[in-house]
Order: C-alpha cells, then structure tokens, then sequence
C-alpha cells in the first residue's frame, strides 16, 4: 500500500489554496511571555523571532485568567491530587471529583438544574446538536453561525434545514411556518455572540419565535445557543448573551471554558432531564476524555473569580478599553461595527487590503488575525481585533498609531 497518488491529490489541494489566496499562515509559535512594564500589558517572544517582543491581539482570553496566579494554581493543585489526567471516559472511570464540582458551579453560574462538561465547545456543540435532532425536525440556523454549528447539522440530517439571513428574523418566521405541517419538532441553533463580527443574536426575540410557534409542532420547538464568545465576557457579569440581550435563561444553552474563563473545555447547561439524556446518548460525552482534573479545578476557580469583586473589576475594564478602541478606530476615520462585545472588527473588505495590514502590524509587533473569504463573505473581509483585560490603554494606541501609519501613507 503506498500513499504516494493521495500526496499528488493532496499537493495539488494545497497549491489550489495558495492560488486562491486562502490558505492559512504558518502558525505563530509563542515560546515565552513575557510579563507587563513601563505602561504595556503583557508581550510574547515567537519561534524565529529572536528576543523580539508581540502584543497579541488575536487572543480569546478576554479577562485575562489563564495567567491568573490563583487559577494556575488550582490547576497546579488538581494535577498534583489527582494526576495530568483522567486516562479514561466518564462512564467507565474518568469522572474526577473536580468534574463534578466545575459542573455544579457552571448550573449555579447560569441559572441552570444541570452542567456537563465535554473536551471542547466545538465538540459539545457536535454532540448536543445532532442529539437532539430526530429524522422528523426541521433546523433554522442563521448564515453566521459558526463551523461547528454547521457541520453538527450536516452530521444530523434533519428532515428540513434552512438558513436564514443574518439576525433576519422575518425570515426565521417564515421558514417556521413552512415546516410546520411535515415536521413535529423545531430546532432553532444560534451563535450568541458571532465570532466574526463581534455582534450577536437577540435572544430574547429568538425566544419568543419560538414559544409563539411551539403549539404548531407535536414535538415543540427550542432554543439552541453556542454563546461561547459571550459566557465571561459579555453581560454585566459576565453571564453572557442572555444577560446582554434580557433573554432569561434559554433551552439549551452551551458555552466554553476556553475563552474569558482561560482554562480548556466546552459545556452544555439545562434541566436535570437534558443533561441526564445527554449522558446516555452524546457520542462526543460518551466516548471522548474529559478535560482533565487539573484543568477542572482550574475552570472552577475561574468561576470563584468572575462572580467576585476581582472578576467585576475584569469586566469593567474590559468594557472600558473596548469602547476606547472601538471609539479610537471611528476617530481615525476607519470602519468598525457598533456593539459591546470585545471582538471589534475592522472592516476593510478586500483580500489583499487585509492582508497588507496585518502584515504592517506584525512588522510592528503586533499580531491580529485577518479575515477573509471563504470564512467571511466576499466584501466582508477584516481584521478582528480581541480586547482582553490584560491590555492596557498604551497597548491599544499603540495598533491605533500602526494603524493610521497605513492612513498617512495611501497617495493623495
């Protein structure tokens, strides 16, 4: 057996992406970080790039707890009590007490009966969504939503799937009605936050479709929210798009520890019945390691953290700086998106426009993450830009300065 056709496929796979222009960057390789001085937040050194220091701004960790002294510790606590990890799924031997104390505190952080945790949110949203699709439900799923909301319907095979043009919920209703007489179930899936834009869904709308439509199907119909870019950031205390947008507590409500919390893993939260169906039938829960006990104890303090003064302190000045780069883009006549959230896209809409300046910033020191086709639209090319509690405001005027650099050099 030889593999050597496949690699010709394979080559001419890659030589397609690079002609095409989407092809992904060598991955950044941080090999030290280094702490904050004289005024700037913290920097980071990158393989190949000598004692050269970066201010990243293409970082999820938006309160800044995955370098938090008491966080690193509880990790440090977990593993030393009960190993680098669970060497088993949860049902056969892998459930560690931290396991069941972290999901505790997550239904007691969102208002819920029951927590269950899985490796990812990626692969909590590809084991819930599939899960609670049957062969007679139809699925509407706004165009923005992220790939893994994607592939879980593709994976679930719905008896009818329809897309609804971003936050247009017009469209939602009508796509509603037309299943309504060969469906008996509805399952509606939604990013919370959009991780493009930084813009996210209003909830508390998408709820009251639902409920207004629920009598029409034998079977009901739910909310299903991936509010993995809001869980911790987002909302007055950190509780996500539901308290952003006033929604109350939805469905089936899945989140991230990988994000503002700063540890590793996804969850789902919901009633007791959910969660104890979940466990039987969510191949992903089922058959996948759970993150580690370490990794646990680590998210369960990040929690401790957020709903305290320390973590309010975080999330007020998480806003504050948010506003002031946003406002600092529009000052320097450039595009951005009005919203709350710490993702600020600059939007530049075109490919090689993106391109050439996120090469200008690295040139900077500065990382930040383009965007473009086909992750988003053509004409919706960007760089999203990620505030983080851990930057301070000489770090943000530093991009804004890079920035209008490009502004001054453009020919008259």
């Amino acid at each position: 057996m030889s593999m050597d056709r496949m690699e010709v496929l394979l080559r001419q796979a890659l030589a397609q992406l690079d002609r095409s222009g989407v092809r992904k960057s060598r991955e950044a390789i941080i090999t030290a970080i280094l702490p904050p001085h004289d005024g700037r937040g913290i920097r980071y050194r990158l393989q190949g790039e000598g004692d050269r220091p970066f201010l990243r701004m293409n970082s999820n960790g938006y309160l800044g707890l995955a370098l938090h002294p008491d966080v690193m510790k509880a990790e440090e606590d977990g593993v030393r009590a009960y190993g680098a990890g669970p060497a088993a799924v949860r049902f056969i031997s892998g459930t560690f007490e931290p396991h069941v104390r972290l999901e505790q505190r997550l239904a007691e952080f969102h208002g819920r009966e029951a927590a269950m945790l899985f490796s990812s949110a990626y692969a909590a949203v590809m084991g819930v969504v599939p899960t609670l699709i049957s062969p007679e439900t139809a699925v509407l799923s706004d165009e923005l939503n992220h790939n893994c909301i994607i592939n879980a319907i593709r994976l679930a095979r719905p008896k009818e799937k329809f897309v609804y043009e971003h936050l247009n919920l017009d469209q939602a209703e009508t796509f509603l009605r037309q299943s309504e007489g060969s469906c008996r179930r509805a399952v509606i899936v939604t990013d919370g936050v959009f991780s493009m834009r930084g813009d996210h869904a209003p909830l508390k709308d998408l709820a009251a479709l639902a409920r207004n439509h629920d009598a029409n199907f034998a079977e009901g119909v739910f909310l299903v929210v991936d509010d993995s870019h809001g869980v911790g950031a987002f909302g007055q205390t950190g509780r996500g798009t539901e308290e952003y947008a006033g929604s109350g507590p939805v469905d089936v409500l899945i989140g991230t520890l990988g994000k503002a919390f700063g540890v590793n893993g996804g969850y789902v939260v919901g009633s007791s019945l959910l969660v104890d169906f979940l466990r039987e039938k969510a191949p992903l829960y089922i058959y996948s390691n759970p993150i580690t006990p370490g990794e646990a104890a680590a998210g369960a303090k990040s929690l401790e953290i957020v709903g305290g003064s320390d973590g309010q302190h975080r999330l007020e000045r998480l806003r504050k700086l948010t506003a002031r780069f946003r406002q600092g883009l529009i000052d320097s006549g450039l595009e951005t998106l009005p919203g709350g959230h710490p993702v600020v896209p600059l939007m530049l809409r075109d490919t090689e426009k993106t391109r050439g300046t996120v090469s200008h910033l690295r040139e900077r020191g500065i990382l930040a993450t383009g965007i473009v086709y086909p992750v988003v639209p053509q004409g919706d090319e960007e760089i999203r830009f990620q505030i983080t509690a851990d930057h301070t405001e000489t770090d943000l005027d530093e991009v804004l300065t890079a920035l209008r650099e490009i502004e001054r050099s453009k020919p008259p």
